[in-house]
């Protein structure tokens, strides 16, 4: 893999001169200005017998703008300037490409490399419009360093208010970068940023690879957010959808050319029969230009701070995953079922990014995390999506006072040394519709009712805070070495997600995000929020998810107790539903004074105030489950607290 891969990159050097280059090919594919105004055009559509130009600037004249055929597919076209010295095409003018096939049919298309396209309220498709803003936005802030401890927020845009409405992109920046901010979060992460014309398919059916989303605004209300994020010291990284694309063929890439093989395989093999989406052609050197530059582009036109790559299993084997299940046996990384063109991409993908942005993030969801030279794909983070599946289960299937903590543990802590994992309790596959919050399995109906502060908690209710925080707090202390949280679920955000469509009357009620919920005072979300908050400053302050794994010294199942050190902290955690104790001795591998740094039972957080704060605890020489040391937690209840 390895040799293919150095194969390849020399190739690619040879050929372009460089990769940098090469990589930069939006600045040359799409459409140019020159320094007189001039404009040059070039497309890549090997399966056309012609391809011209229409649009507002020529009235719609579908062929007196035709191209010249160049070598390798290529089609060019030369607009000279107008005689007051403008570009021929002006700002934001609607333009379409005419590609007449092999068979005869005229075909209207966007340019793939189209950097704007738009839809009226009336129209079925996009359009693409031409984006050359006279006052290019400017960037203000330079990129936050690198955070050592990853604690990412996963946001939509469009569902970012509590308005039943889309939100933009300068809502979001008003309205949301605070608040990921206040809760400590220090980088975000997009989704559906890339344009895609079906809003339901949350950005995973792209049909516009080098546009961002105009239904949140514009580029420059994008770059605006990226820098005030920035300015926070917020890293931004962006979903990335390289393993399929949109089946859409006027607003999208499918049979730009009339050929269903164009960026994509011909036949069965082009088509993901789940998803109903096309399949990249990774072998290709131009699917490869197209997707590299892609990249590049994201990184250079919009200061993203990195990505994290979308659905890599489905690249990387021909089944795509479908009707497969994974052990981890090294077997499932070999053999013909590997889609290697793929994978050569992927490592591709990571050396240039980490050559040419030596602070830049990616994260995959599989493991491959190794460095190329080592024989991976050279991503920083994988996505222990184990873990949410796990919560899921044992909330859907068992009691909690049921539950089996030492396959818990082993779920949280199954991890190679080393293997940087970026860890959640949920994400936003868990917050669709069809499925379930955390906090919705938790509370259920209870929570439309009954999170009022000013009256007593129902056994529900409280059961439910509990064990909310303390799933949120063991999955972020032990479970890896970089947080997630979706958008809402901080506070346990009371419903589930569910875009318009026909089946909902198109309906945006569940499309939202009711931040509303947390800025009422008497309202118990106000309290998951602070613990939520008060969580990441702690790790903040004491970076757990930077230090090596947690050392467990204490896993019982009878008490429901776990106690486990990592970053010189004691988390421990008694998810006992009814029992108390006093006196239950806990290991520590340094001695000395130890104090309550975080503590889940305080008021602020929907805890009943049971323990004294500011108690100190101090150790003795006696040794305890392998540690030289160890202490008596004397106070009336023990809930989890994590202590220093």
């Amino acid at each position: 893999r390895y040799k293919r891969f150095a194969e390849r990159l020399a190739q690619l050097e040879e050929a372009e001169g460089a990769f940098d280059y090469f990589t930069l090919s939006y600045r040359s594919f799409g459409i140019q200005r020159r320094s007189d105004n001039g404009l040059v055009l070039r497309e890549w559509a090997p399966g056309a017998e012609a391809v011209f130009l229409t649009g507002d600037f020529n009235s719609w004249e579908k062929q007196s703008h035709p191209f010249t055929q160049k070598e390798y597919g290529k089609w060019e076209l030369y607009l000279s300037p107008k005689v007051d010295k403008s570009p021929a095409i002006k700002h934001l003018t609607k333009l379409k490409l005419v590609v007449l096939t092999k068979t005869g049919e005229y075909l209207f298309r966007i340019s793939p490399w189209a950097k704007y396209v738009t839809k009226t309220l009336d129209a079925i498709t996009y359009d693409w419009t031409h984006w050359d803003p006279p006052q290019p936005y400017q960037f203000q802030h330079p990129r936050p360093p690198r955070p050592s401890s990853l604690r990412i927020y996963e946001a939509h845009v469009g569902i970012s208010s509590p308005e039943e409405k889309i939100a933009s992109y300068r809502n979001f920046t008003r309205d949301v970068l605070p608040r990921i901010k206040d809760l400590g979060y220090n980088c975000v992460q997009l989704m559906a940023i890339m344009e895609h014309a079906y809003y339901a398919s949350f950005g995973y059916q792209v049909t516009n690879f080098f546009a961002a989303s105009s239904r949140f605004g514009t580029p420059d209300d994008l770059k605006h957010l990226v820098d005030t994020a920035h300015s926070m010291g917020i890293t931004v990284l962006l979903d990335m959808v390289h393993s399929h694309a949109s089946s859409n063929t006027e607003d999208g890439l499918n049979y730009f050319d009339g050929t269903d093989s164009c960026f994509f395989h011909g036949g069965s093999r082009g088509n993901h029969s789940l998803w109903g989406s096309r399949l990249f052609n990774y072998s290709s050197w131009e699917v490869v230009r197209f997707l590299l530059s892609n990249l590049r582009w994201w990184m250079e036109e919009y200061h993203f701070d990195g990505f994290r790559f979308d659905a890599v299993t489905s690249m990387l084997y021909h089944h795509h995953g479908i009707g497969t299940s994974f052990s981890g046996n090294y077997s499932e990384y070999f053999g013909i079922h590997v889609d290697e063109d793929a994978l050569v991409y992927l490592m591709l993908a990571n050396h240039i990014l980490h050559k040419l942005y030596p602070q830049c993030i990616t994260v995959a969801e599989v493991r491959v995390y190794l460095s190329i030279e080592e024989g991976g794909l050279g991503f920083d983070y994988r996505l222990t999506m184990a873990v949410p599946d796990k919560w899921i289960q044992v909330l859907k299937e068992v009691r909690d006072e049921d539950w089996d903590l030492k396959n818990i543990v082993q779920t949280l802590t199954n991890r190679r040394r080393g293997e940087a994992s970026i860890t959640y309790a949920e994400s936003h596959d868990q917050a669709l519709v069809g499925d379930k919050s955390l906090a919705f399995w938790l509370m259920d109906k209870e929570m439309y009712t009954n999170m009022s502060a000013l009256t007593a908690m129902t056994p529900v209710i409280d059961r439910g805070i509990q064990l909310h925080k303390l799933i949120r707090l063991l999955t972020h202390s032990l479970g890896g070495e970089g947080y997630l949280n979706f958008m809402g679920n901080e506070f346990g955000h009371p419903e589930w997600l569910d875009f318009p469509r026909k089946g909902n009357n198109e309906s945006y009620h569940y499309a939202r995000r009711q931040f509303n919920l947390v800025d009422i005072e008497h309202l118990r979300y106000r309290q998951l929020y602070a613990f939520d908050r008060d969580m990441n400053l702690t790790e903040d302050k004491y970076g757990w998810l930077a230090a090596g794994q947690a050392a467990v010294t204490t896993l019982n199942q009878a008490d429901k107790v776990i106690v486990f050190e990592r970053s010189n902290l004691l988390f421990i955690f008694n998810f006992h539903p009814c029992n108390s104790y006093i006196d239950y001795r806990v290991a520590v591998e340094h001695a000395g004074k130890y104090k309550i740094k975080l503590n889940s039972d305080e008021l602020q957080y929907g805890g009943h105030g049971r323990l004294v704060q500011d108690t100190e605890f101090f150790t003795e020489p006696m040794p305890f489950n392998g540690r030289a040391q160890s202490f008596l937690v004397i106070w009336r209840l023990l809930k989890n607290i994590a202590l220093k």
